[in-house]
């Protein structure tokens, strides 16, 4: 159904206007101040008139339906009004105040009533708890901030956010960019953020999305949006609220929502091409990035200073954000050379003052940079500021226009880089803005918008057509219910898939173990298997290292001595004796499902490192190409897997075979599937393969499909 009439009103009724200082006075007064054309209908039966408008008595007395209906009221008396509202024939409606789903249980069933009236009556709900629709584009306002000054308001961000308090703090700086719409969505009752993006990317004056979001409803749809989005060359730029458990406790009473795991959230994002920041400050530098005609191909920064310590310190934090500076190739150096002089570090950032002819180095530290081969992007940094009390005010913007006339004579993106963010020369941003060129501010924040918006523009990996699965999992959840499903069972569906398990035998008596472990080989493992102890090793279930039979003898009365001690009566499928996995680097892999956006994999270093370092990569399902071997180099324990002090590198090509086959199966079965883990798994020597040494499938229970 189409948000025309709530993004782009031709007529616009005021429900509780006032000529006193108020909302409903507020909405009025905007809407003469942005040049609204449509109707506007004010509505309070103590008015004929307010602000030259005719002020009408009641809903019903309007000559007309109008596209929006704004309530002007107290949440007690929305639902009085709102039948009147419906029987109109009113297209939408927006409720600014609180007191709904984000209050308890009394609050969403009046929030539901609402809902319910509008879906009968087809109407549009903004809201409730929210700051109302601007659109500056087609000039109209049903947003309870009074416009004071409609000049730099227009602009090509689009702002989605369920915080209104983030949209009075966006609109209190529109120096760099302005706004094609401003949407506070508040509870999202009706429309969710997935619907107003649709709305968005269909936009014209829209050229990026801006997300502040505390909860996703319609994960299927949001991600599909974002795929639009990227295909239609629209950033989605997200900044996403509710990272720790302290948090998603305050969004619960904030907003009725519920959040979903962060990482799983992030890797979504990163999957579907969008930008995703963690606070404001980079939020507003990738939207300022936004603003400049060309837009980073290439994730290589080459910066230009006229400081040496600033080049420095530029240096630093690029190398701690893990920015992709590389160093002036010999020849560009020798060209910069031969004008500027000696260079200090290795000519990245490139320090252009020399000796201080500034008008004849800037322009050729541009020029060997337009002609330097590992340069995507051109930075320059000039600390500037509005009414700086230093300093000759002309060379701010002779700087301007040197980094203009390199822009225009360039193919590559250029920008302007205040070393901290909000500073800025508006008489630069204004000038620059005219030839396509934008300010950003920050090394960190400024320099990493760049890349961030670099990285959402590199074309997506090959997807890839996932395995089907050669053996499921639903003939082992027939019969009784299983909370888990053993090592042993477990390991046996996974090397049917594919996976490479070790060597293995059940044993009911200490007879059968011997037996088995004559044919395996010592050294053995000896294991008790029981869908009701998921994790042996904490009631000492497991033994390790078993080298003979008398071994092998005393490890079996100590495990049924342990399995005696072990609360609840627990059911036994019997003891393993398993095939003892030498050498190797231990790592895990695991799949678990998120509410929200479904089953993703994860994989990390083994043992305690993954509860301590929290050092594990993660991908949603199903594995793109590229996906497996991006993980497996990504954690910061890669290194151990390359090989360190001497010591083979490991196979990580079966390593990533072993991921895809696991990722695969569990995306077959996800509709059975809650939790799998694999740890670990011995990573062996280049050639040797890998192995899973210990499984666990967690299926997903009845009635929680």
């Amino acid at each position: 159904m189409s948000l025309d009439a709530l993004l782009r009103p031709k007529s616009i009724a005021v429900l509780g206007a006032s000529e006193r200082p108020s909302i409903g006075r507020a909405l009025i007064a905007s809407a003469d101040r942005i040049g609204f054309e449509g109707k506007l209908f004010p509505i309070n039966p103590k008015y004929p008139e307010i602000l030259g408008h005719k002020c009408y008595p009641s809903i019903e007395s309007l000559p007309e339906a109008p596209d929006v209906v704004a309530f002007c009221v107290s949440y007690t008396r929305i639902l009085e009004n709102f039948r009147p509202v419906a029987d109109k024939g009113a297209k939408a409606v927006a409720i600014f105040d609180g007191g709904f789903a984000e209050r308890g249980e009394e609050g969403a069933r009046l929030q539901a009533k609402i809902v319910g009236i509008c879906r009968e009556a087809d109407m549009r709900l903004n809201g409730p708890n929210c700051m109302g629709v601007l659109n500056p584009a087609t000039k109209s306002s049903v947003y309870i901030q009074e416009i004071r000054d409609a000049t730099n308001l227009g602009g090509n961000v689009g702002l989605i956010s369920q915080s209104g308090s983030i949209c009075i703090g966006l609109l209190a700086d529109v120096r760099r960019f302005g706004f094609s719409h401003v949407i506070s969505s508040g509870n999202e009752a009706l429309i969710g953020s997935a619907e107003y993006m649709e709305a968005l990317i269909d936009d014209a004056p829209t050229k990026v999305i801006a997300l502040f979001t505390e909860t996703v409803k319609e994960p299927e749809r949001f991600v599909a949006a974002l795929d639009r989005a990227a295909d239609k060359g629209k950033p989605v730029v997200v900044l996403k609220v509710g990272r720790t458990e302290r948090t998603r406790r305050a969004i619960t009473s904030h907003t009725g929502g519920l959040a979903g795991e962060s990482r799983v959230f992030s890797e979504i994002l990163k999957a579907h091409r969008a930008i995703e920041v963690d606070d404001m400050d980079e939020l507003t530098e990738v939207l300022a990035v936004c603003q400049g005609s060309r837009w980073p191909k290439g994730r290589r920064l080459s910066v230009i200073t006229a400081s040496g310590g600033q080049a420095e310190l530029v240096l630093d934090v690029a190398s701690n954000c893990g920015l992709d500076l590389p160093p002036l190739p010999s020849e560009s150096r020798k060209e910069a050379e031969r004008v500027i002089g000696p260079i200090t570090g290795d000519g990245n950032p490139l320090d252009a003052w020399g000796n201080g002819d500034y008008a004849t180095n800037m322009p050729h530290a541009f020029k060997v940079l337009d002609n330097t081969p590992t340069a995507d992007v051109v930075v320059y940094c000039s600390d500037s500021g509005d009414n700086q009390p230093m300093g000759r005010a002309e060379r701010s913007l002779d700087y301007a226009r040197m980094l203009a006339e390199a822009a225009n004579a360039s193919s590559k993106p250029h920008f302007m880089m205040n070393m901290r963010p909000g500073v800025m020369n508006c008489d630069q941003v204004a000038f620059l803005r005219q030839h396509g060129i934008a300010m950003i501010g920050g090394s960190r924040q400024g320099l990493g918008a760049i890349d961030r918006m670099a990285r959402a523009l590199q074309p997506p990996p090959p997807s890839r057509q996932p395995r089907p699965a050669a053996a499921s999992i639903k003939p082992l959840l027939k019969g009784a219910p299983r909370r888990t499903i053993n090592e042993f069972d477990a390991k046996s569906l996974l090397a049917r898939n594919g996976i490479l398990v070790t060597r293995e035998i059940l044993a009911a008596t200490l007879a059968d173990a011997r037996a088995a472990a004559k044919e395996i080989g010592y050294p053995v493992v000896l294991k008790i298997v029981s869908d009701d102890i998921p994790h042996k090793s904490e009631h000492g279930l497991v033994v390790v290292g078993l080298r003979d039979d008398a071994a092998l003898a005393a490890a079996w009365q100590t495990l049924q001595d342990r399995l005696a001690k072990v609360p609840g009566k627990p059911r036994i499928a019997g003891t393993l004796v398993q095939q003892m996995v030498a050498g190797g680097i231990e790592v895990f892999a695991g799949v678990s499902r998120d509410p929200d956006f479904g089953h993703a994999l994860a994989f990390g270093i083994g043992g305690v490192a993954i509860e301590v370092m929290r050092d594990f990569a993660l991908r949603p399902l199903p594995l793109r190409s590229g996906d497996a071997e991006a993980m497996i180099g990504e954690i910061r324990g890669a290194a151990l897997l390359r090989g360190v002090r001497g010591a083979p590198p490991a196979d990580t090509g079966k390593l990533a075979e072993l991921l895809y086959a696991l990722g695969d199966f569990a995306h077959a079965d996800r509709a059975s599937i809650a939790e799998i883990d694999l740890n670990p798994i011995k990573v062996l020597s280049q050639g040797q393969g890998c192995v899973v040494v210990d499984a666990l499938i967690a299926p997903v229970q009845p009635g929680k499909e």
